[in-house]
């Protein structure tokens, strides 16, 4: 990656972040940790690898992201407005009455979100089946899917990623948010999900691992998933929940947390 574009991505991040803030902080409460943790792998996915269009939100060949842990759309609900899918203003609607943008996602409301997500578990299920369909229509598109690791716990995960192997659905590159947080406090605490990247090998998907804030490794980690050809991929973050709110960083309560717009705007503009 060169410096130019890393230094963008780095500064597009810092907006994409303010913006969350700034909209949860807004409405005054909201689901601040796990949005935060995704922010880095939805800049990368949309400003360096995605071929989508805010001008044809639906054109059949544009590649798909499901964001199974629907309660982050707060975070993809920023990068689509600031890539133009639908006004800036709208983010201050956030999950109020007669909204296009609820808490968790839906693509009947908001333009650009390819899924309806938030019961947890069943995104891979609809991701799996795109990557399949796009297959069979002989589209050249690829299908991004976001998991949480609190969701890893549900079963219907690992029906998926056993299916997805079986087709080998190569065009299918997964990403598992692993900040190590759920709603009930640490994953390891509710239900221990290491060895995470062995549990994924052994159902058969190609596996790495890396830090879900460095935007250079993963974006090695994406290139080495784009050139496998047999099996589907499966990118394991390592985030922080919360990451870069000075107020929900290392708080377990931080899965859906209140927040005044005055702490709101003072985290802004801490991240400068």
């Amino acid at each position: 990656m060169k410096e130019t574009e890393l230094k963008m991505l780095v500064a597009k991040a810092c907006e994409i972040r303010k913006l969350t803030i700034d909209a949860i902080g807004f409405l005054g409460v909201g689901h601040v940790g796990g949005a935060l943790s995704v922010v880095e792998v939805l800049t990368l996915l949309y400003y360096k690898y995605m071929n989508v269009s805010p001008e044809n939100p639906r054109k059949a060949h544009r590649d798909r992201l499901v964001l199974s842990k629907g309660h982050a759309g707060p975070a993809l609900y920023s990068v689509l407005a600031d890539k133009g899918f639908f006004p800036k203003d709208w983010l201050h609607t956030l999950n109020r009455g007669g909204t296009r943008l609820p808490s968790h996602c839906d693509m009947h409301r908001t333009p650009g979100i390819d899924m309806t997500t938030g019961s947890l578990g069943q995104g891979i299920s609809a991701a799996l089946g795109m990557a399949l369909g796009n297959r069979l229509d002989e589209r050249d598109c690829y299908v991004y899917l976001i998991v949480g690791d609190g969701e890893s716990h549900e079963g219907q995960v690992w029906e998926g990623a056993m299916a997805a192997a079986h087709y080998r659905l190569n065009r299918l590159i997964a990403f598992t948010d692993n900040n190590r947080m759920g709603i009930d406090g640490y994953t390891h605490d509710t239900m221990n999900l290491e060895d995470l990247a062995a549990k994924w090998r052994a159902f058969g998907w190609f596996v790495q691992r890396v830090d879900g804030h460095d935007f250079e490794l993963m974006c090695t980690a994406v290139e080495l998933a784009r050139q496998e050809l047999r099996r589907p991929s499966m990118i394991i973050l390592d985030t922080v929940k919360g990451k870069g709110a000075f107020f929900a960083e290392g708080d377990t309560g931080n899965h859906n947390m209140q927040i005044d717009y005055e702490t709101a705007q003072e985290a802004c503009r801490r991240l400068g």
